[in-house]
């Protein structure tokens, strides 16, 4: 191989690498904004983790199992309930769903109240995002290469396209007022979303109105 031809492959490959780092990046911070919109934070849902816990509790009559959830200031409210609807496990089916609902709920608002967020009801199992599921299920079997491999290619093509629309319209912002504006509308979108995952970056990231 010729000196320039080898020093042609390194600079290849260290833009691939280069890359790969960029796009790795982006689904960490883009999960990151998912698991941080109210849409996204399933612990309201009935195959969230919250319930998951909740239930598991319930069965073995452990109410400690629910408290990572909440803050110790909570851990009364909550004992007081649990105590009372698990005894009411082998009333009536139709009375103990009621309480065991009233619990569930009261669970769930009092994480969310903890992190900011507003309490809007229990979601049906089956309505948590795809997206959110796979990270769960990458924690789950604890490996997340899996993951990253099915998700890579997504969010590298999404990041391309985005810039390259930004690109190509820089080229011909100032042809027209309505060229101009369709630039604007993509360099908005592109660097505020930028923007959006920087401040991710420096402020960490929570359910949506998380208090700091």
């Amino acid at each position: 191989m010729k000196p320039t031809e080898k020093i042609t492959e390194q600079k290849n490959r260290g833009m691939k690498n280069t890359i790969k780092v960029t796009v790795v990046t982006f689904l960490i911070l883009i999960l990151t904004v998912f698991a941080s919109t109210p849409a996204s934070a399933h612990c309201d849902s009935y195959d969230g983790p919250v319930i998951q816990d909740a239930t598991k509790a319930l069965a073995t009559n452990n109410v400690s199992l629910v408290f990572k959830w909440l803050e110790q200031s909570q851990e009364k409210e909550i004992t007081t309930l649990f105590n009372k609807t698990f005894q009411l496990k082998n009333s009536d089916k139709e009375v103990y769903a009621i309480v065991e609902k009233h619990f569930f709920e009261t669970l769930v608002r009092l994480h969310r109240e903890i992190e900011g967020a507003p309490y809007t009801g229990l979601k049906a199992a089956g309505t948590t995002k795809p997206i959110i599921k796979m990270t769960d299920e990458a924690i789950k079997m604890g490996n997340v290469n899996d993951f990253l491999l099915k998700f890579n290619k997504h969010i590298e093509k999404a990041v391309r396209e985005k810039y390259q629309r930004v690109a190509e319209l820089n080229k011909v912002k100032d042809v027209s007022t309505a060229q101009g504006r369709a630039f604007v509308e993509a360099y908005v979108d592109y660097t505020h979303t930028t923007e959006a995952l920087h401040d991710i970056i420096e402020h960490g990231g929570g359910h949506a109105g998380h208090k700091e």
